[in-house]
């Protein structure tokens, strides 16, 4: 078949949101959970849930590599660690406000990610937001599911992410038309 005979693709969506982690791993499947429960939450018809496991990095070379697939606003959602934060605790931060001395130990399932974050919102003005929150345990071997803290902390991570998509107007702006 020509190409011209091949129907238009669809438009990417404003906004991916990767829930990041290995559910295998205790409190490390925050991110995921926080997808499955976005499921039913009624996000607009151009937000995209992606549950990324432990292969985020794969999307992200994608969106570096092919300028027609790139969101306008992609939030990130992972398990980690600050010192002296009580467990269950969401933040919302930037790429660039994780210090280069905890580049290594950050959840994002490690270095080059972030970096890779960093470049992206760079490169192609994606605009990047990471919503982390506190474990309250990561065990050496498996063993699947939250910590009590993690389990109350998805729908936190959940009211936050709709007012993050709130306040984004592209989004607002696609699902009127």
């Amino acid at each position: 078949m020509h190409i011209s005979h091949n129907p238009p693709s669809p438009p990417p969506p404003s906004v991916v949101i990767f829930g990041c982690g290995n559910v295998l791993l205790g409190d490390d499947g925050f991110g995921p959970a926080v997808i499955t429960a976005l499921q039913d939450t009624g996000l607009p018809k151009t937000v995209r849930t992606i549950d990324a496991g432990t292969g985020i990095r794969e999307y992200l070379l994608d969106y570096l590599l092919l300028p027609a697939s790139r969101p306008a606003l992609l939030i990130v959602v992972d398990a980690g660690y600050e010192e002296n934060a009580p467990p269950g605790r969401v933040r919302e931060c930037r790429p660039a406000a994780i210090p280069t001395r905890k580049i290594h130990d950050f959840s994002l399932h490690q270095f080059p990610t972030i970096n890779l974050l960093k470049e992206l919102q760079e490169e192609t003005g994606i605009k990047v937001v990471l919503l982390i929150a506190q474990t309250a345990v990561v065990p050496d071997h498996i063993a699947p599911g939250l910590s009590a803290a993690m389990n109350a902390a998805v729908p936190e991570a959940c009211r936050r992410i709709h007012r993050i998509v709130e306040r984004y107007p592209l989004v607002q702006e696609a699902s009127a038309s």
